[in-house]
């Protein structure tokens, strides 16, 4: 064999070595999940959404048969959260519960690290969580009707609690006064849900609140708070008795929803792939009976679904907002 045959032959068996190696590569995408997945989550460990995430999380260990590892990552109204996954490889490795306050955020924070209608893609729903409008027994009003009517004759006189500017309890009410007009009752701030129920309940500092209906359910039923609504569109069957909001200002809905999200530029097939997962696990008897029990209605979606969902309640927020004057700040306000 010649030198320049020699040197060919070599070329050749190189080149073909290398198509043989790229051709036993598994394709990332057909085998993900092939390591453990990161499921990043704003609020600390112990709240509602943090179990949400946490059940979700067991199913789908055991659907990929790989970790499914939960980061709690609290702080700056869940901003952190999201922006840890905003800047993470989009790859499926590192996903985001994102609830309500993802769709709130970018109109309360000024200087948000990312933007969240380019930066963060939808993967589906899980579920929704209905609200509650409750007041003390001492505020003389057993309707929304029977409170606008009050607040109206009392301007300034009855006071609202909520954690956190715009915090869902606290934009839910700014909706409600904006709908009902010439309503003014006072914002008072607190650090946490619990520190809300202890003042509610104790029915000085505030008399009104709009907070998450499972946990005030032993209170309503024990008659120490009065419902006076909720704010889905239609009654809850927790309190088939119970009017929605919307019934006396058509419209009204706060719906607190929790979805799995990513960043942007995950491959289609791995956010199809996460999505069937996700229905599948939903759509399993004991996961949605616990889920239920934590107070979450089991939702599931298409990705699309959800990308419009996200889409409309970026908007909407921004409206309520503007409408109610708040000024974006570090700060949530």
């Amino acid at each position: 064999m010649t030198a320049r045959a020699n040197r060919a032959a070599v070329s050749l068996a190189a080149t073909l070595g290398v198509a043989v190696a790229h051709a036993a590569q598994p394709d990332p995408v057909a085998t993900f999940p092939g390591r453990p997945v990161r499921l990043v989550m704003g609020p600390a460990a112990g709240g509602p959404t943090d179990g949400v995430g946490r059940m979700l999380a067991e199913r789908l260990s055991e659907t990929w048969r790989q970790p499914v590892v939960v980061e709690n990552r609290p702080g700056a109204g869940n901003t952190i959260a999201t922006d840890r996954v905003a800047k993470s490889t989009p790859d499926g490795y590192t996903l985001l519960v994102c609830p309500l306050s993802d769709a709130v955020a970018p109109s309360v924070r000024a200087g948000l690290p990312y933007d969240f209608a380019r930066d963060i893609i939808a993967v589906g729903r899980i579920g929704t969580t209905a609200n509650v409008f409750v007041s003390t027994p001492r505020l003389p009003v057993k309707s929304v009707k029977e409170f606008i009517a009050y607040a109206q004759r009392h301007p300034g006189k009855v006071n609202y609690g909520a954690q956190g500017v715009g915090q869902a309890g606290h934009l839910s009410m700014e909706l409600l006064k904006f709908m009902a007009g010439r309503v003014h009752v006072v914002y008072v701030p607190y650090k946490s849900s619990g520190i809300v129920t202890t003042a509610l309940l104790a029915g000085e500092e505030i008399q009104v609140q709009i907070t998450n209906l499972p946990s005030y359910l032993p209170h309503i039923r024990s008659g120490r708070v009065r419902s006076l609504g909720v704010t889905t569109p239609a009654r809850d069957p927790r309190l088939p008795d119970v009017p929605a909001i919307a019934e006396t200002l058509p419209g009204f809905d706060v719906t607190t929803w929790y979805g799995i999200c990513g960043p942007s530029g995950m491959p289609p097939a791995v956010v199809s792939r996460v999505n069937r997962d996700l229905v599948g696990a939903l759509g399993t008897a004991d996961l949605r009976a616990r889920m239920e029990k934590f107070g979450v209605d089991v939702a599931p979606s298409t990705p699309e679904q959800f990308a419009a969902l996200l889409k409309s309640e970026l908007a909407r927020w921004k409206e309520v907002v503007m409408r109610a004057g708040i000024t974006p700040g570090r700060d949530g306000g």
